[in-house]
């Protein structure tokens, strides 16, 4: 699986907060694909199709989201003490709703699982497929959150912290740039 923009998002705020924050960011991503693989083994082409004529609005919508949040990440990181705010204001639950949302606004995730349905000659596996889906997504992002909060344990210093939060706002900052293209 690649590390996408949402990847980096989790990896970043595992790393300045918390495994458990980055956790529940993580499974946010993981139900927002379990949706995109029930909708697309009910009807994913014509999902698809519906889909198409504001992919691009979505896209656009999906590139300023990552951008207001890349810029907010390195916003936070160049105020001073901003940082332990950030740990003490970030719940599991709150990173869960936002990745949640976030990652449901990307119109090409509807668009690969419908592609994946109908490769299969339109026998999408229904339930178990839907299942599959999950258990994958919400493996790979945990794996990422750990990632992120094992690095995290070791960029303790303030200067490590507002450095990760600066590379993190510029990785995700470019990914949403090539939504665009």
């Amino acid at each position: 699986m690649p590390v996408g923009a949402i990847g980096i998002l989790i990896a970043g705020l595992s790393a300045r907060t918390s495994f458990k924050v980055g956790a529940g960011a993580g499974l946010g991503a993981a139900t927002a694909d379990a949706i995109y693989a029930a909708l697309a083994v009910l009807g994913g082409a014509a999902l698809a199709g519906a889909i198409a004529p504001i992919a691009t609005h979505l896209r656009w919508l999906a590139a300023a989201v990552l951008l207001a949040l890349a810029a907010h990440t390195a916003w936070s990181a160049l105020r001073p003490g901003t940082a332990v705010r950030e740990t003490r204001q970030t719940t599991a639950l709150g990173a869960y709703l936002a990745i949640l949302a976030l990652t449901l606004l990307n119109p090409m995730t509807i668009v690969y699982f419908a592609a994946l349905v109908l490769g299969r000659g339109g026998e999408g596996g229904g339930i178990w497929f839907v299942l599959g889906a999950l258990l994958a997504s919400a493996s790979w992002q945990l794996l990422i959150a750990a990632s992120g909060a094992l690095a995290g344990k070791f960029l303790t210093t303030p200067r490590a912290r507002r450095l990760t939060a600066l590379a993190s706002s510029t990785v995700i900052a470019a990914l949403a740039v090539t939504l665009l293209l």
